[in-house]
C-alpha cells in the first residue's frame, strides 16, 4: 500500500471515529470465547457424561458443534460484506452465547448435543469476522503485529481451556464450562458496539445457500453413518445404505452446483495448484488426528487410569503448550529451510507423539499421555503454519482469502469427520468386547468409570471387564490416530520442492 493510500486509510477511521485498540480488544474477546470451547468442553466431557448418561453419544457433542461451525463459517463470511462485519458477528455472537446458557440446563445428552447444534451455528461468525475486522481497520503493514496478538489468543485459550475445565468439573460444575461464556461474549459486544463504525456500501452477492445445503446433507449424512454404523445399527441395513446413497447425492450435487455457482461456496478452481491441494488434504488429515486426541486423551486418563478431570485436563495443556512455541518457531525455520522442510519436520512430530498413545497404558501415568501430547502440539505448530505460508504463496491476493478460508474449511471438515468416525470406531469395540466378555453390559456402562464415587462402588470384577474394554477401544481409536499421522506425512512430502517461503 502507497503512503498516499496508507494516510487516506488511516483518516478513513478516524473520521468514523472508530477506536482501533478497543476493537481489537473486543475482537480478541470474540475469539477467546470461540477458542476456549473447542478445549475445555473435551476436559468437561467425561464429568458430563457421567451426569447425564449417553456414553454412545459421547462423540455427538462435538460432532454436532463441529458441523454447523463447518457448515457456516464461509456463509457467515459472505454475508457480512454484504451487511457490514458488525451485524453479523453480533448476530453469531448472540446465538453462540443462547446455546451456551442453554447447554448449560442440558438434563439428557440428546438435548445437549441439540443445545450444541445452536452453539456451533454461532461459532461459525466468531473467527471469519473477528478477523476480517482486523484486516479492515488496519494497514497491510500493522496487520503482521496484530495476527500475533491474534495467534496469543489461541495459544492463550488452549492452554487455559483444560485447566479451567478440569477445575470447573472439580469445584464448581460442568455447566459452568458453557456459562463461562456469557460474560465474555457480553464484553465484546459492548466493545464492538460502543468503539467500531463503519461505512457499508451495498454490493450484489449471490450467496451460494443451495451449495451449502447440499454440502450439509452430504456431511450430515456421512457423519450419522459413521457414528451410528455397526452400533446402533448394522453396515448393511436399510437406515445406513440410505444415508450413504444420501451422502454420495450429496457431494455429487454439490460438485456440480459449484462448478456453476458465481460464488461458490467452496470454489474448487483452487484446488489445481498442487501446493493447496496437498496442504489442504493434510489439513483434513490432521483435523482428524487432532479432534481424536481432544476428544478421547482425557476420557483414557479418567476412565484407565484413574485420575481426576484436572490431571486430565493438563495432558491436553502440554498440546496447547507445543503449538505456540513451534509456530513461533516456524517463521524462522521456514526462512531458512524452507516450507516444505519445515511442514515434513511437523510430520515427524505428529508420528512421534501418536505413536507414544498407541503404547499408553494404565500403568503408563499421565505424564506419558503429557508428553505425546506435547510432540503432537510441536507438530501441529510447525505444520498448520507452513500450510498457511505455502497456501497463501501460491495464490494472487485476489484469490488469498478465499484460499486461505478453504483450508480452514477443511481442517474444521476433518474435525468433523474424525469427531464421527473415532466415535463410531469406540462404540462398535467396546460393544464388541463387553458382548463377548459379559452380555449383561453395554457401552453406555463405562460412564461409570468416569466418575470416582461410581467408580469406587463396581465391583471388582465388573470394574476390570469395563477397564480393560475401554482400554482396547480407546487403543483402537490411537491406532487409527497414529495412521492418519503417517499419512499426513506422506502427503506432506507431495509438497513442491521449489516453492519456498518468503517469510
Amino acid at each position: 500500500m502507497e503512503k498516499a493510500e496508507q494516510n487516506s486509510f488511516k483518516q478513513k477511521w478516524r473520521n468514523k471515529q472508530t477506536n482501533r485498540p478497543f476493537v481489537l480488544v473486543s475482537v480478541m474477546l470474540a475469539m477467546f470465547m470461540g477458542a476456549i470451547e473447542a478445549t475445555i468442553v473435551s476436559t468437561a466431557m467425561p464429568a458430563i457424561v457421567a451426569d447425564l448418561g449417553g456414553f454412545t453419544r459421547y462423540s455427538w457433542v462435538f460432532s454436532a458443534y463441529l458441523l454447523m461451525n463447518s457448515v457456516t463459517v464461509l456463509i457467515y463470511g459472505k454475508l457480512s460484506d454484504l451487511f457490514g462485519r458488525k451485524p453479523i458477528l453480533t448476530f453469531g455472537i448472540i446465538l453462540f452465547l443462547f446455546g451456551s446458557i442453554l447447554c448449560g440446563f442440558a438434563e439428557t445428552m440428546n438435548w445437549l448435543i441439540f443445545y450444541r447444534l445452536i452453539q456451533g451455528f454461532g461459532a461459525g461468525a466468531v473467527a471469519p469476522i473477528a478477523t476480517t475486522i482486523v484486516g479492515d481497520i488496519y494497514t497491510t503493514e500493522e496487520r503482521a503485529k496484530i495476527q500475533g496478538y491474534l495467534s496469543s489468543v489461541w495459544g492463550i485459550s488452549a492452554i487455559l481451556g483444560p485447566a479451567a475445565g478440569g477445575l470447573l468439573v472439580q469445584y464448581v460444575s460442568w455447566k459452568y464450562v458453557f456459562w463461562i461464556n456469557v460474560p465474555v461474549g457480553l464484553l465484546s459486544l459492548v466493545g464492538l458496539w460502543g468503539c467500531l463504525h463503519e461505512n457499508v456500501s451495498k454490493k450484489k452477492h449471490e450467496i451460494d445457500y443451495f451449495g451449502a445445503c447440499l454440502l450439509m446433507i452430504g456431511i450430515s449424512s456421512l457423519m450419522f453413518v459413521l457414528v451410528e454404523g455397526g452400533s446402533r445399527f448394522p453396515w448393511g441395513s436399510l437406515p445406513i445404505m440410505f444415508l450413504i446413497s444420501l451422502a454420495v447425492m450429496g457431494f455429487i450435487g454439490l460438485y456440480f452446483q459449484e462448478k456453476r455457482a458465481s460464488e461458490p461456496v467452496m470454489p474448487f478452481s483452487i484446488w489445481k495448484d498442487r501446493s493447496i491441494l496437498v496442504a489442504n488434504m493434510t489439513s483434513l488429515m490432521t483435523g482428524i488426528l487432532l479432534i481424536g486426541i481432544s476428544s478421547f486423551l482425557p476420557a483414557f486418563v479418567q476412565g484407565v487410569m484413574g485420575k481426576n478431570p484436572i490431571v486430565a485436563g493438563f495432558t491436553l495443556t502440554t498440546m496447547s503448550i507445543g503449538w505456540p512455541i513451534a509456530s513461533a518457531l516456524s517463521g524462522k525455520m521456514m526462512a531458512a529451510i524452507g516450507f516444505r522442510k519445515t511442514s515434513g519436520i511437523g510430520g515427524i512430530f505428529l508420528i512421534l507423539g501418536t505413536l507414544g498413545f498407541v503404547g499408553m497404558s494404565a500403568s503408563s501415568g499421565p505424564f506419558w499421555a503429557a508428553f505425546g501430547s506435547f510432540l503432537v502440539g510441536i507438530g501441529m505448530g510447525l505444520t498448520s503454519t507452513s500450510f498457511i505460508v505455502s497456501i497463501q504463496s501460491s495464490v494472487g491476493w485476489q484469490q488469498r482469502g478465499i484460499a486461505t478460508a478453504a483450508n480452514m474449511f477443511m481442517r474444521n471438515l476433518g474435525n468433523t469427520i474424525g469427531a464421527a468416525l473415532l466415535g463410531g470406531i469406540l462404540n462398535s469395540r467396546l460393544n464388541q468386547y463387553l458382548l463377548e466378555k459379559d452380555k449383561g453390559l453395554s457401552a453406555d456402562d463405562a460412564n461409570m468409570l468416569l466418575k470416582a464415587d461410581q467408580r469406587k462402588e463396581l465391583q471388582d470384577s465388573v470394574r476390570a471387564i469395563l477397564q480393560e474394554g475401554l482400554t482396547l477401544s480407546l487403543h483402537t481409536v490411537f491406532y487409527v490416530v497414529f495412521a492418519f499421522s503417517v499419512i499426513s506425512f506422506l502427503l506432506i512430502l507431495f509438497l513442491p520442492k521449489n516453492n519456498q517461503s518468503t517469510v
